[in-house]
């Protein structure tokens, strides 16, 4: 077992304070941080802290990945680790965008190294072979915009807007069943030409203008998105796909659930992140960065989501919160050290041989293994190889420590 530093990624939208914040290191810091990377991505892995110097956790896997992976886990997986931890801080909203399936992902990877694209170059799609099923959950409030929400609801969204220019839409999209309605209104939106744009986005942010000195409140965050999103992205496509989605607030504890082929687009809020171990993003609007429509399309799924908020259980004897995700590459729990439970050894309950990765997010523990211990505090992470547990663990005050394993 080792302390294992994580790498920072600076994007436009991340936070000049909470990632710095979350690890104890001077704030504010002079680029925005969006994302702390705890894994074996070789696009940025991390580092174990060993006594010979720090070295890549993606090296530590290939020198030895019966050790470290274990057999479990290389015969479901092979000699990579399959799951990617996360910390990530929004100040503004991310992409609108979606994530492929293995098989969209295999085929678009070999499709962009037939068409001679780099894996490095800002227009490719698919960095690597793999889906991206993903749970988010949230250490702050978390605002975000996930999933098609059932298309009724949108039209009452709409109505309640009060504008003419939307009332073709509006019929667009009661005149067929929830899927295709919204995928022929969504493909509309995101298709139309800019100069349609700069006539329909302005009257939608007119509409919620309206709507929100109305003090009306039933659509009341989703009109302030649409305002948020217009100021930022004036003439964005984006802008009218928020009126499509599912506008949610996770409090701390609370968790998003995103299968491939859901629309979302993270707004504001600090959340760790535990997906499968890729990079394959296809954007649709609200960015700078590389845009494909058409791609986009091809991997959407516009069935309704519903109930996509996840909730934990928590097991029998109260010490670890477990998400369910159907996702085989990742299981998340948190390790609750509280109550009668302070200043007394607990053992972390055992669900497979593989490894894990923990991140403390409140308090302090001192974690046993058979390597010996290593204390996390707040902010800090370790890694655990497959031959290296069970683990025990030890604190004096309150403590979470959230743990990312392989999927049973």
């Amino acid at each position: 077992m080792h302390l294992l530093k994580g790498a920072v990624r600076t994007y436009a939208w991340g936070s000049r304070t909470a990632i710095a914040d979350f690890v104890g290191a001077p704030s504010p810091t002079a680029h925005p941080q969006a994302e702390l990377w705890f894994g074996a991505h070789p696009g940025d892995p991390a580092w174990l802290e060993t006594d010979d110097g720090e070295r890549s956790l993606l090296d530590a896997l290939r020198a030895d990945p019966e050790g470290e992976l274990g057999p479990v886990l290389r015969g479901r997986f092979g000699d990579c680790l399959p799951f990617l931890l996360k910390v990530l801080a929004a100040d503004e909203p991310l992409s609108l965008q979606a994530h492929p399936s293995t098989e969209q992902a295999v085929e678009g990877y070999a499709r962009e190294d037939r068409a001679g694209i780099p894996v490095s170059a800002p227009n490719r799609n698919y960095r690597d072979r793999s889906h991206k099923p993903e749970i988010l959950v949230a250490l702050s409030q978390f605002e975000a915009l996930a999933g098609f929400r059932p298309a009724a609801r949108s039209v009452e969204l709409m109505h309640a807007l009060g504008v003419a220019d939307l009332d073709p839409f509006i019929a667009l999209l009661t005149g067929q069943s929830d899927a295709d309605g919204l995928r022929a209104l969504f493909t509309t939106w995101i298709t139309f030409p800019q100069p349609d744009l700069d006539v329909l986005v302005p009257a939608v942010i007119d509409g919620a203008i309206n709507y929100v000195r109305s003090s009306q409140s039933q659509f009341a965050r989703e009109a302030k998105t649409v305002l948020e999103l217009g100021e930022r992205y004036p003439g964005d496509a984006g802008v009218l796909a928020s009126l499509l989605l599912n506008r949610l607030t996770l409090a701390p504890g609370e968790a998003i659930y995103l299968p491939a082929g859901n629309l979302h687009a993270y707004l504001q809020g600090v959340g760790v992140e535990v997906m499968a171990n890729s990079d394959n993003v296809l954007r649709g609007g609200l960015t700078p960065k590389h845009v494909d429509v058409p791609e986009l399309l091809r991997v959407l799924d516009f069935t309704p989501a519903v109930d996509i908020v996840v909730r934990p259980e928590t097991t029998r004897d109260g010490a670890e919160l477990v998400y369910h995700t159907p996702a085989p590459e990742f299981a998340v729990s948190v390790l609750c050290v509280e109550g009668e439970h302070l200043g007394h050894e607990i053992d972390a309950p055992t669900r497979h041989d593989g490894p894990q990765i923990l991140l403390c997010t409140q308090g302090a523990a001192t974690v046993h293994a058979k390597g010996g211990p290593v204390t996390l505090e707040r902010g800090a992470a370790a890694w655990v190889a497959a031959d290296d547990g069970p683990i025990r663990l030890i604190a004096q005050e309150p403590t979470r420590l959230f743990r990312a394993t392989v999927g049973i």
